[in-house]
This record gives structure tokens, C-alpha cells and sequence, in this order.
């Protein structure tokens, strides 16, 4: 535990490093190191720097021998509060272990950066630490929204790293989730969305219209296809791989989808209970629904990635379970693994990809 991990080179596919904040998160680190476990049982190529309360995380780590044994810990006398306000954290929260995981990223010891803590504090702390990647106006966090496609789950970014976004910043997204659709999921050619209000062309802001030219444009020499505008019900379809948005939007989607999800399982349990004759339906039924619940259960997508920095940082929702975790942390190591910072910044900074490299992860 004691041996320090060397700083790794971008792109050093050999061995993964990876910075896991310990204490973020409402289950705290029983959840996290019990999620890396999960993730370690079948990754044995990776080790991790594990930031927080040292007595704590060795009482955890002692259940688990092998994983132990990958893992560097670095104390932190403080955690970020799920409450605590970003400018606060800016201003004092250097003794965290959110603020020291971040670190290990800037400092090249780690390839990404794991924390289900505070989202707000987690992107300023990132933003000053980390600073923006060159060219880019602003970043963005990008989610995982489940999908009919074939892998599973559509892009959608931004969803809340900021509320504003002019024409050139939606092509910039649209630009960064192309590079995440091939490295993070393994789209060849991604489809792109621009979210309005219908998919006429007429419709939607100025800078709506301004951003459908340009990424229209973009399109042939970056590899990607350009389906136009799409609705919120095409989200979750099958005709897009990105969705573009701003913050503002984003967030009011992804939040309204939440709150919606959690009141269809409250109404099916209250409908299931009801009367004899519906719960032995839903007895019958049990093995349908429980293959309904992996497949919308966010857990099995979890994990917004910070767009636009100077390293990978992948946000896992803070109710994360064991499961939840390891997912977020298979996320950063197949990006880390696939040198996903740089080659965002190359496609970012070119515009779109070389033709000798278009088929490449870029």
C-alpha cells in the first residue's frame, strides 16, 4: 500500500491508473472501494490511487487482498458535503479528497479521475485544477441516457456544466461527443442531434439555427452523420448516438426524466399491491420486469464525463451502489485505456479528423 505509484504516460496501454475519491457520494466508501472490487474481479490490469480517510479505506481494503494490493492510499483529513457550495470548496477544500484525486490527474499519476460527490464541486475543483483544454470555450458534462440503440445508451451532452451555449460551443459539443460516442461506447460513425423544439428547420433560437449550419458543415470531414434537429422524445431513440444541447436544457431533461422514472416504479408497486389477482400477475410477470428494470436502470449507465479539460474526470451519481460505482470506474478506465483526453483535444482543436486517421478513435 505504501509503494508509490509512477506517473503513467497518456499513452501507456500496459498499465491504468486510476484516481477513485474514497469519501464523496450518500453511501461514502463502503460503496466505492466495495464498486471497485466489482470492477477489479475482471480488470486486473489496472491500479488505483484511493483518496480519503486512510484508517477507514484500510479497514475496507483489508476484505479484499488482491485489490489491496493495487491500491496506493493518500490521506485526506476532509470530504466535500453533498451540500457544500462550489465557491466554498474552491476557496477551502484543498484538505479534500475530492481535491486531491483531481490532483493526481493534473500531475499525470492518473489517467482519470472517479467521484460520485458533489456534481458542482466536483466541476469547479476540475475546471480550476485542471484548467480548459486549448481551444475549447466552454466544457461540458456528458451522460449516458439508455437507448434503443445497439449499445445501449445515446450521448446527451451538455446537461448542466453551464446553463448558456452560443453557436460555435454547440459545435464544440457536438465535436466532443462524436470523440466520446467512438472512444467511450465504439461508434464508428456517430449520429448527431441538435435538440429543438421540432425538427423543422425554421424553429428553435438564432443560435440554434446558426449551430445546425455548422455542424451540418463539419460533418463529412469529421466522420459523423447529422441527423438535424431532434425532439425530447427522440432522446432515447434509436435515430441519434449524440444529443446536443445546452446546460439549461439538458438539465431540465435529464431531471424530468429522473423524477418520471421514480414515479412509474411507485405507481407500479402501489397498482401491484392492490388486489390478489394483480400480485400474482406481477409474480408471473416477475421475470419480464426484472429484465425491464436492468435494462432503464441507471446504475447500469453510470457516469457524466467532464468534456473539455485537460484530463478525464467521470462523475457517478451520488446514490451509487457497489454496481453503480464499478460501472462509472469501467468508464473512466475504457476511456483512459483508449487515450480519450488527447484525442478530444486533437478533434476539438483540428475541427474534425485528418483523412488519413478518419477511421481512427478521434
Amino acid at each position: 500500500m505504501s509503494e508509490d505509484i509512477n506517473k503513467v504516460s497518456p499513452n501507456n496501454t500496459e498499465q491504468i491508473v486510476l484516481s477513485i475519491d474514497a469519501m464523496g457520494g450518500d453511501l461514502g466508501a463502503t460503496a466505492v472501494i466495495a464498486g471497485m472490487q466489482v470492477f477489479f474481479k475482471q480488470n486486473q490490469d489496472v491500479k488505483f490511487i484511493v483518496h480519503g480517510d486512510e484508517v477507514e479505506i484500510k479497514r475496507l481494503l483489508s476484505k479484499y487482498s488482491s485489490l489491496s494490493s493495487s491500491c496506493e492510499i493518500r490521506h485526506c483529513d476532509e470530504a466535500v458535503g453533498m451540500d457544500d457550495k462550489p465557491s466554498h470548496v474552491m476557496r477551502h477544500g484543498k484538505n479534500t479528497s475530492m481535491w486531491s484525486s483531481i490532483e493526481s490527474v493534473r500531475d499525470k499519476q492518473a489517467q482519470a479521475a472517479v467521484s460520485c460527490g458533489n456534481t458542482g464541486a466536483l466541476m469547479a475543483v476540475s475546471m480550476i485544477r485542471l484548467r480548459k483544454a486549448p481551444g475549447i470555450n466552454r466544457p461540458a458534462i456528458a451522460i449516458l441516457w439508455p437507448s434503443e440503440n445497439p449499445q445501449g445508451s445515446n450521448i446527451m451532452l451538455d446537461v448542466g456544466a453551464d446553463i448558456r451555449a452560443e453557436a460555435s460551443d454547440l459545435l464544440q459539443y457536438a465535436l466532443m461527443g462524436v470523440s466520446y460516442a467512438r472512444n467511450g461506447l465504439d461508434v464508428k460513425r456517430p449520429r448527431i442531434g441538435l435538440l429543438n423544439v421540432g425538427t423543422e428547420e425554421h424553429k428553435g433560437r438564432v443560435e440554434l439555427k446558426e449551430a445546425h449550419e455548422r455542424i451540418a458543415e463539419q460533418a463529412e470531414k469529421a466522420n459523423y452523420e447529422f441527423v438535424g434537429f431532434v425532439e425530447g422524445g427522440d432522446i432515447p431513440s434509436d435515430k441519434v448516438d449524440v444529443i446536443v444541447t445546452d446546460g439549461f436544457t439538458g438539465n431540465v431533461a435529464l431531471k424530468a426524466a429522473e423524477g418520471t422514472a421514480t414515479q412509474v416504479r411507485k405507481l407500479l408497486r402501489q397498482t401491484f399491491k392492490q388486489t390478489p389477482l394483480a400480485m400474482l400477475g406481477a409474480l408471473l410477470a416477475y421475470g419480464a420486469l426484472r429484465k425491464l428494470s436492468i435494462k432503464i436502470d441507471p446504475r447500469r449507465s453510470n457516469g457524466g464525463v467532464f468534456l473539455g479539460l485537460n484530463g478525464t474526470v467521470v462523475k457517478s451519481h451520488g446514490g451509487a451502489d457497489a454496481n453503480g460505482f464499478a460501472a462509472a470506474i469501467n468508464l473512466a478506465y475504457r476511456l483512459a485505456k483508449n487515450d480519450f483526453t488527447g484525442r478530444l483535444a486533437a478533434r476539438v482543436t483540428s475541427g474534425s479528423a485528418p483523412a488519413e486517421t478518419v477511421t481512427s478513435k478521434t
